[in-house]
């Protein structure tokens, strides 16, 4: 049996003929871009977030790097973010020319809140939260600290859609930043992703910088960017919105199956914080010999990603920065021993039971 670690056709065919529809719609319209469809997909975003203000935008990065130059954050700046993301986070602070300041991870792939305080300096302006693989970070003591220093909240939401903390959902306690990459549980066709906040000054100001710096047509109040989610995604993105419980619930029960019936001292599996929720972007576990655990899985056919073999203060990109292997112990564990198991929407109950037997049978 040949198992991928995701395949996204299987979710479109479940909802093929809503999705065909829609985009026939959209394209008969003739209006393509900043229409109807981004309009009513903002404003059913937001109600599902329950927030006032969602901006469509044309990806996740675009998004964290708007968000942090309208919070005016600029050159030189600090700002918190876990040293363990994906690399689009940091991305968002240094195209602004900021100053990433790495803290290492806690038990549950999120920012280890007790680390922070220490790394806060008279240039610190905002911690980057990272909700990373699917749960809600610990922002209780994320909040407070924001209080304290007067600091701005920004929320990388692209793994974490629907995911809460305390019952209100991430991407509402700040600035929250969302990618509709595919892969991504609430994802669209192509590239896509949203900024969400509460404020009505910033809202204005998201959708000047995403339309050439411009609200109205050759008015131009700022140099801008090109950074607009189109109506056909928006389109079918609304179609999978209507959809986005009964997906993270099926999400939720294989990942349920995984935690139960996986049973291998060599695995550890990953962890649910009290008061947070999971939405199982990834199910990821770790391995110390991840690299013969692989191998292991190839051979039965079973597919796996490592998210992310490389730090971002490990990464060629930012040498500059002057980080060297040593300086996030726990980061660069984690680097060398997770790994992604398969878990998709339309993920057949053998195709689960198979995965769970091979891992199981494994001894090393």
């Amino acid at each position: 049996m040949k198992i991928p670690f995701n395949t996204l056709d299987r979710q479109f065919y479940s909802n093929q003929i809503e999705y065909e529809k829609k985009a026939l719609e959209v394209l008969r319209k003739g209006w393509y871009i900043l229409g109807p469809e981004v309009k009513c997909f903002e404003e059913e975003f937001a109600k599902y977030l329950n927030i006032s203000h969602v901006v469509g935008v044309d990806n996740g990065l675009n998004a964290i790097v708007m968000a942090i130059r309208a919070l005016g954050i600029k050159e030189g700046d600090e700002v918190i973010v876990q040293a363990n993301t994906y690399i689009a986070s940091v991305m968002g602070i240094t195209m602004n020319g900021a100053i990433p300041i790495f803290i290492e991870p806690d038990e549950y792939y999120n920012i280890d809140v007790e680390k922070i305080e220490e790394k806060i300096t008279n240039r610190t302006k905002a911690i980057l939260v990272v909700h990373l693989y699917g749960q809600a970070a610990n922002m209780d003591e994320i909040l407070k600290l924001c209080k304290k220093y007067s600091l701005k909240l920004i929320e990388d939401c692209a793994q974490s859609h629907g995911a809460k903390y305390n019952n209100k959902m991430v991407g509402t306690f700040g600035t929250g930043c969302f990618s509709f990459y595919p892969s991504k549980n609430l994802g669209c066709f192509g590239d896509g992703g949203a900024i969400s906040t509460n404020s009505e000054k910033l809202d204005r100001n998201f959708r000047v910088l995403r339309n050439y710096g411009s609200e109205k047509r050759y008015y131009n109040e700022l140099v801008g960017y090109n950074s607009r989610l189109d109506e056909l995604q928006a389109g079918l993105l609304r179609v999978k919105l209507s959809h986005i419980n009964e997906l993270e619930e099926e999400r939720e029960r294989i990942a349920k199956k995984y935690l139960e019936e996986i049973k291998n001292p060599l695995i550890q599996l990953p962890k649910i914080r009290e008061n947070c929720t999971h939405v199982w972007h990834l199910f990821v576990i770790r391995i110390k010999d991840r690299e013969k655990f692989q191998e292991y899985l190839e051979e039965n056919e079973i597919g796996s990603v490592i998210h992310y073999p490389i730090p971002p203060h490990l990464s060629e990109a930012y040498r500059y920065l002057g980080y060297k292997k040593g300086d996030f112990p726990i980061t660069e564990e984690y680097a060398e021993t997770v790994l992604s198991l398969p878990l998709y929407n339309g993920m057949l109950k053998e195709e689960i039971d198979y995965v769970i037997e091979k891992i199981n049978k494994y001894r090393g």
